[in-house]
């Protein structure tokens, strides 16, 4: 028996690197898995779905149970019809990784607006679209059920703290996460539901 069989997660950003290595860790362990990707490069251009159903097929390849994604994580509707995705295939919700992002590295005195505002919506609202709707599920199952078993997790970065030089844009949304989960980890603590950066 597997630490999360039965239990089913949804991982941002899973196509390629961080996520990738989260959504196939997790169906490892037994979790279904919901590999959520907009398939855009590291500088966020472009679409292409064949990284993240590449990663749903490795899941499949060695066993588990798995479902792709496209939707823009930082758009409330698509975020939602993430978490629904979840729930219309596999029954339920444990597990949110908040990882898609991408970088738009420059110096401050050359950052264009489209360059903070880009990284920011990726990165910050893409995190708070997924656990807004996430919550209100745990939520509601919790006030009829009792405790539920969800976990939150986010991806920050030390550029939170330390700032790099070449990253005003990365850095203040990875500050923006920690503050984030921390203030939706109180929030629904009382349902049983965690939330880790």
């Amino acid at each position: 028996m597997n630490e999360l069989d039965g239990k089913v997660a949804i991982v941002t950003g899973a196509g390629r690197g961080l996520g990738r290595v989260e959504a196939l860790d997790l169906a490892s362990h037994g979790a279904r898995v919901v590999v959520s990707d907009l398939g855009v490069s590291a500088e966020g251009a472009g679409r292409d779905e064949s990284a993240g159903q590449s990663v749903v097929e490795e899941i499949q390849a060695m066993g588990g149970e798995a479902v792709a994604h496209f939707g823009d994580v930082a758009d409330w509707q698509d975020s939602k019809a993430m978490i629904q995705t979840a729930l219309d295939t596999f029954g339920d919700l444990n597990i949110l990784v908040c990882n898609a992002g991408f970088c738009r590295d420059r110096m401050v005195f050359t950052m264009s607006e489209e360059e903070f505002d880009s990284v920011i919506r990726v990165h910050l609202k893409g995190h708070i679209c997924g656990m807004r709707h996430a919550s209100e599920y745990w939520r509601t199952k919790g006030k009829s059920e009792g405790k539920v078993y969800g976990r939150i997790v986010s991806t920050a970065s030390e550029d939170a703290i330390f700032a790099s030089t070449g990253q005003p844009n990365y850095a203040s949304d990875k500050a923006g996460i920690i503050a984030l989960t921390n203030s939706a980890a109180q929030g629904i603590a009382k349902y049983g539901v965690t939330g880790n950066t």
